[in-house]
């Protein structure tokens, strides 16, 4: 069998949605070798993977998209981190290709350096894209703004004005660096952000129709197999079985950008209600907030566990938070800070599966209201997530890799 190497960014929600797919490799007889965040080392290893650490240049530079004002502004920090760790992942994963002699590659969307040095490679390689994907479509609102899908004449005139000014900003703060790097493998230069996306022979994207917009220009590299849900195995803790009334999950970010807030407003609007709030706060101190006696905060849960008996789940707009939450059939209110979660948000709400609700405007008496709004779409979750479940999931990414790796060189 073949020996495939995966290479993700210091994220675990990038990683542990791809855990799925390898176990599913590994259950197939492959061998299966990962470079990632350092914390998650021991845990890959746990699984039987031959797990170790991205170079730590690449895990010091943080994302700071929080900082910035405006979407367009965050997305260009988040481009910008991706380049300038490029200069770093791509001699790591190509020393890691040296040492491991793989016979194929996955590489994480935003590992940007690493996948250059894939390419440059020329083995059979793949993309790993678990976020709304910014590839410019006829039948899809240009990335980034969290807009509806145009109607008509003037929505697609909508499109055409905006499209390169939010991904046209994002390239031209970002490519030039990024373009060094690809230089310096013998690549051509990249001369707009849907280059990024179109380059890989083979985009497992983590989503499925009609959650994602459905588009006629789908490039035939995309693969669109759902979303590969996967927590860490541990035990439920013993505070659940005591839980008597409806859950609501709140979930934040894994990595940090301030949304705090959104605990704070959940765990006011739901003090009265009859209702449970759990929230998750990974990137945050849940001993800094003050919690009502129907509400439990902590550093981190097993999601799966508690989407198995919740009515409702109030997210950052985070796609891995979200898409969980609906592949259970669980209604969303999404609540998005940055980043790809405009996007997510919005998706949210053209899928009838719950509620957008931005964050200036998520109140405790707002997000209440959204709460018991999104809890009467729970058909809308259940549509989205029977289409989950068809998408194919790990196995349909197995195959697709396979495949891949018996193609002619």
């Amino acid at each position: 069998m073949s020996r495939v190497l995966a290479y993700t960014s210091p994220a675990r929600g990038h990683l542990y949605p791809l855990v799925p797919t390898l176990l599913e490799l590994a259950g197939r007889g492959h061998d299966v070798c990962v470079r990632t965040l350092p914390s998650e080392v021991d845990r890959m290893r746990s699984l039987g993977f031959d797990a170790r650490a991205i170079d730590d240049r690449v895990s010091a530079i943080e994302l700071a998209d929080w900082k910035a004002k405006g979407a367009r502004a965050a997305l260009v920090a988040s481009a910008t981190a991706f380049a300038e760790r490029s200069q770093f992942d791509a001699p790591d994963l190509e020393g890691a290709i040296a040492e491991v002699r793989p016979d194929a590659v996955i590489v994480d969307t935003n590992s940007w350096g690493a996948q250059a040095a894939a390419e440059a490679w020329g083995g059979p390689w793949a993309s790993l894209l678990p976020y709304p994907v910014p590839l410019s479509s006829v039948d899809a609102p240009p990335f980034g703004l969290g807009l509806p899908p145009a109607r008509g004449v003037v929505g697609r005139v909508r499109d055409r004005a905006i499209r390169p000014i939010v991904m046209g900003t994002v390239a031209r703060a970002t490519l030039p660096r990024y373009n060094v790097v690809r230089s310096r493998y013998g690549l051509r230069p990249f001369a707009g952000a849907d280059e990024l996306y179109l380059a890989p022979p083979l985009t497992l994207y983590l989503t499925a129709e009609p959650f994602e917009y459905p588009r006629r220009d789908w490039p035939t590299s995309f693969a669109l197999i759902g979303p590969c849900d996967w927590d860490p195995p541990e035990e439920d803790p013993e505070w659940l079985a005591s839980v008597d009334r409806p859950l609501v999950l709140v979930t934040t970010s894994s990595e940090y950008q301030g949304d705090e807030k959104l605990v704070r407003s959940a765990l006011e609007a739901m003090a009265r209600e009859d209702l449970f709030v759990v929230a998750t706060v990974p990137s945050a101190d849940p001993t800094a907030f003050s919690v009502p006696g129907n509400a439990r905060v902590e550093k981190y849960l097993p999601h799966a566990r508690l989407l198995k008996r919740a009515a409702c789940a109030v997210t950052h707009g985070g796609m891995g938070a979200t898409q969980k939450a609906l592949a259970h059939g669980v209604p969303v209110v999404a609540v998005p800070f940055g980043r790809d979660q405009f996007e997510v948000a919005r998706r949210v709400e053209v899928a009838g599966a719950g509620v957008r609700l931005t964050a200036p405007r998520a109140t405790p008496e707002r997000l209440r209201d959204a709460v018991r709004v999104a809890m009467s779409r729970r058909a809308g979750a259940e549509r989205i997530a029977a289409s989950f479940a068809a998408a194919g999931g790990p196995s349909a990414a197995a195959d697709r890799l396979e495949a891949l790796i018996s193609l002619p060189a």
